[in-house]
């Protein structure tokens, strides 16, 4: 929909790009970060700046492990609902606390004119989506087909999200080890965007 923005990597060489949104919140994210350390993986995490500021020491243990920060707004809004000005508002805040070039827009959502605000007051910065959606956040839909849906859709380059939060927490735990065990028999290899 948005062909400027970054939906996937090179599709030239056999690396994946491992996201998470919403975080940093306590036992899910350090969970996380426990087992990417067992699969030497290392990932991009969008944070919302309102839990960086509730949870800072895990913030703090994540980037001493060599994580990439990004930035996922203050307070998670949709942008959709906004005013232009009150979403790049809420985006500078959130650049703020994670010192981030990489955004990701909370569920997905951006406007033209919110893209065109963002390249004209903070160009540096590069808006991140992506092309394999885990769905872990989804209540709807079980475990295995978190697995499913990623193995299934996952190829060189794909950008993969999934969601350091409470709602997620339970097929987040059973997906993520068996997809980063699949995806390494599998030769590829992780990378941070």
């Amino acid at each position: 929909m948005y062909p400027t923005l970054t939906w996937h990597r090179s599709r030239k060489e056999k690396y994946v790009y491992i996201t998470f949104d919403d975080g940093p919140i306590p036992v899910v994210t350090p969970f996380v970060l426990n087992t990417l350390k067992k699969f030497n993986c290392k990932a991009t995490f969008f944070c919302i700046g309102e839990n960086i500021v509730k949870h800072p020491s895990i913030i703090t243990e994540l980037i001493a492990q060599g994580h990439t920060v990004g930035n996922h707004t203050y307070n998670h809004l949709r942008g959709w609902n906004l005013a232009d000005s009150d979403y790049l508002d809420n985006i500078k805040k959130g650049a703020t606390l994670t010192g981030a070039r990489l955004f990701r827009p909370p569920y997905g959502r951006i406007k033209k004119s919110q893209i065109k605000r963002i390249r004209k007051y903070l160009p540096e910065t590069e808006i991140v989506m992506w092309d394999v959606l885990s769905g872990d956040f989804d209540d709807t839909i079980s475990k295995e087909q978190c697995v499913s849906n990623v193995l299934r859709h996952c190829k060189n380059g794909s950008i993969i999200v999934f969601h350091d939060s409470l709602k997620a927490f339970k097929r987040l735990e059973y997906a993520l080890p068996l997809i980063l065990e699949n995806l390494s028999e599998k030769g590829f290899q992780f990378k941070m965007l």
